[in-house]
């Protein structure tokens, strides 16, 4: 174990939707941290954004659609070993169900659930997770909550939950460790956009004790999970809500 069981140094991590918010704050915190960043994104440009913020050399950028099997590989054989690996990609489409469609389910099933389960299978079978290493899902409160019209969101963030479990029981024998977190509203241009398209945050604010989230709160708990200092946790999720759950 490391002098300092929350460092990086020497750690190879794969962060997953690093073009911007949770995976962009992801990415930068690792980095700062010691580790060697594979970041990858869809965009291009906000990918190479990511890549200009991060501490240190010897950084990754790939431009991969998780959707697509030919970039799912390509991203695998970018990737190397790798000590961790952070799946930080989704979309979230609101819509109540009785106005959802096939096509709705689809994609959102798709880059929440498939992209990230698939994307691991692929590491897994090539034994690129180092022993002892760590894979993080990022979930959502909304796997434990009601919430009108998020139905299809939330299966598919509760589905990573179950699966994780499932999982850190047949990777443990090579202590390799997997958990989820599952933050609520956090303080990203996800939210920003959905400000302008409503009347007023001020009701859910309210709901949260400590207030929404910020990146670097989703952020520094990753590096608690992907660092030393988590050994002996795995298949759990971490619920970050700011006292919202319990209000």
């Amino acid at each position: 174990m490391r002098e300092d069981p929350f460092s990086l140094t020497g750690a190879r991590v794969l962060v997953t939707g690093a073009s911007s918010g949770l995976g962009r704050a992801i990415a930068i915190a690792c980095a700062r941290r010691g580790a060697i960043v594979v970041a990858s994104g869809r965009d291009p440009a906000r990918l190479a954004e990511t890549r200009g913020t991060l501490a240190g050399d010897g950084h990754l950028a790939v431009t991969a659609d998780l959707v697509e099997p030919d970039e799912r590989e390509r991203l695998v054989a970018a990737c190397g070993s790798l000590n961790g690996v952070v799946h930080c990609a989704g979309i979230s489409r609101l819509a109540p169900m009785r106005m959802i469609g096939a096509q709705h389910l689809s994609d959102v099933w798709k880059i929440n659930y498939e992209a990230p389960m698939l994307l691991t299978q692929r590491i897994l079978a090539k034994n690129q997770v180092a022993a002892n290493g760590s894979i993080l899902f990022l979930s959502s409160i909304a796997a434990f909550i009601g919430v009108a019209g998020v139905g299809v969101y939330s299966g598919t963030k509760a589905a990573l939950i179950a699966t994780m479990r499932c999982l850190a029981m047949e990777v443990v024998k090579r202590g390799i460790r997997v958990n989820c977190l599952a933050p609520a509203l956090v303080e990203t241009p996800l939210l920003a956009a959905t400000e302008t398209m409503v009347a007023s945050m001020d009701q859910q604010r309210a709901a949260y004790p400590l207030g929404f989230g910020r990146p670097e709160d989703v952020a520094n708990a990753a590096v608690f999970f992907l660092s030393d200092a988590s050994r002996w946790i795995t298949g759990t999720t971490l619920v970050m809500d700011g006292g919202l759950t319990i209000s």
